[in-house]
């Protein structure tokens, strides 16, 4: 749901309580948290709370859940197109909630690089939907690299649903490259913690060459 227009217009006004349709104010919402878990293959939502379910009604069940504890308000302004400034109040209950756990999902399943390029071509990716460019050849090249690297994101996330605030409870995946025996901070022998010592001085030489440097040393 968008919203723009008439109240709006100015930045400065807050908008009106009665303008929002499909969630209900954050002050308002219940009092008692909600848990829902949402189970993810190859990238795309596929359940809710182990319910499969179409990508419509999913998205409409969620929009119900996340309506009812206020989630997924957004005042914003925006660039438009034709380089004017737009001010807008968007509603995305659903669209919140599924964010959130794709993206703690694929925290599991990619490595880091593949994380900063996916997040860096989702910022062109949005630029040229938003310009209706769907069918535009580097969309269709982004889209068969989306693909391809969300192979391995299946799983599910738990997520907690409190007076307009989304937070993460828990996220499992059978392609995980989260091992608690190298993470672990109390034992474990793959990962020696005093390795690091050595890899510190190592990657912090430029820095120390360039003060030699100014230093005259």
């Amino acid at each position: 749901m968008v919203l723009k227009g008439d109240i709006l217009e100015d930045p400065a006004n807050e908008p009106m309580k009665d303008i929002y349709m499909m969630s209900v104010d954050p002050q308002d919402a219940p009092d008692q948290r909600e848990y829902v878990n949402i189970g993810i293959d190859g990238g795309i939502p596929v359940s809710v709370n182990g319910k499969e379910l179409s990508p419509a009604t999913l998205l409409s069940e969620l929009n119900k859940i996340g309506g009812r504890h206020g989630i997924g308000r957004i005042d914003m302004v925006e660039n438009r197109l034709v380089g004017m400034k737009s001010r807008g109040v968007y509603e995305t209950p659903g669209g919140t909630i599924l964010f959130k756990a794709v993206q703690e999902l694929e925290s599991l399943t990619l490595d880091r690089e593949t994380i900063q390029v996916k997040d860096s071509l989702a910022l062109k990716y949005t630029e040229l939907v938003y310009a209706g460019r769907w069918f535009d050849p580097l969309s269709e090249s982004m889209d068969a690299f989306m693909e391809n690297i969300t192979k391995t994101t299946t799983g599910s996330v738990t997520l907690k649903l409190y007076k307009g605030s989304v937070s993460v409870t828990g996220r499992q995946s059978p392609h995980s490259l989260y091992r608690q025996d190298i993470s672990s901070f109390e034992s474990g022998d793959i990962y020696n913690q005093a390795d690091a010592a050595g890899f510190i001085r190592l990657y912090g030489l430029p820095m120390r060459v360039r003060a030699m440097l100014e230093k005259g040393l």
